[in-house]
């Protein structure tokens, strides 16, 4: 059971680049599996057939003593993991067929991501600007450089210094799968850098790490500080619901009601697939609707 689930795992982190973030996402949904699968008198998952993983898809959303019902798309995504899994043993001559390979996820509903207005970001901005000490300059860079660049958390906890070019005002971000893009730096993004650069940075180092963004111990800010910086600000602001995604949502949302062109916002977000992106276009035409029906004499 565990050779099985640590080739593949081995696998992808180093044949497919994969994260430590996902390399563990993974192996939680795949010890669930395997529970699942012993509980039911399977031993191995080479064993494991079209109806195990079907039932185990009806399990997660039933939910159990131990673990509640999962959302569809909780659900969907530890199936990602045991498709993978499956896959890769029918692919190295493990098994005769692909056990999962049939078995699909079930359909979430559609939600929009939940963007605030430029006016929220000018006023989340502002309250991480409070004081004049290295750890405001920090912070005023990290949602700065989130807001400017629409980068996830874990790309803008990840930068090192080397990775930010002031003089070509650019950025270079590690994203999914290992895959590198360069992106430009706004004005405000790069002054606030700037002054953390020499400002705030070198107060708070000590170890001499790489990192661009660090904690008050001198080592590399994490993803949950992160999130606790931007809770902290946005609860100065007198926002709720702020996360660092929020930002990136907003970098998009903000980006295509200026006019950008879907698939320059797609290189931005660093999504493989435009599909993916489009769904910020739903936002715009929701605003539409809001604005609509709202200033038009005959819109009720």
């Amino acid at each position: 059971m565990q050779r099985s689930v640590r080739g593949w795992l081995d696998h992808l982190r180093v044949e497919r680049g994969a994260s430590v973030h996902t390399l563990r996402a993974y192996e939680r949904d795949l010890r669930r599996y395997c529970a699942f699968l012993q509980a039911h008198g399977v031993d191995d998952p080479r064993s494991a057939t079209e109806a195990h993983v079907t039932q185990f898809v009806a399990h997660l959303r039933e939910g159990d003593s131990d673990h509640p019902p999962l959302a569809a798309s909780s659900t969907a995504r530890t199936l990602v993991a045991v498709r993978g899994l499956h896959r890769f043993l029918a692919l190295e001559g493990e098994t005769p067929g692909d056990a999962a390979g049939s078995v699909t996820p079930p359909r979430a509903p559609r939600r929009l991501p939940k963007a605030i207005s430029l006016d929220q970001v000018e006023r989340l901005l502002a309250a991480a600007s409070v004081g004049d000490t290295p750890v405001a300059f920090r912070d005023r860079a990290l949602l700065e450089l989130l807001y400017g660049i629409g980068a996830r958390v874990s790309e803008a906890t990840g930068l090192d210094v080397d990775d930010v070019d002031l003089g070509q005002h650019s950025v270079r971000v590690l994203g999914k799968g290992s895959k590198e893009r360069l992106l430009p730096l706004g004005s405000y993004a790069e002054d606030a850098l700037s002054t953390y650069l020499v400002r705030g940075r070198p107060a708070l180092s000590s170890t001499g790490t790489p990192a661009l963004f660090l904690n008050q111990r001198g080592g590399r800010l994490s993803r949950q500080s992160a999130w606790t910086i931007i809770q902290r600000t946005a609860e100065r602001a007198g926002l709720a619901h702020v996360s660092p995604h929020t930002l990136r949502h907003s970098f998009a949302t903000h980006l295509l009601d200026g006019g950008a062109d879907v698939r320059v916002v797609q290189e931005l977000l660093g999504h493989a697939s435009v599909t993916t992106t489009q769904i910020y276009t739903m936002i715009s035409v929701q605003q539409l609707r809001e604005v609509f029906a709202q200033a038009h004499p005959r819109a009720l």
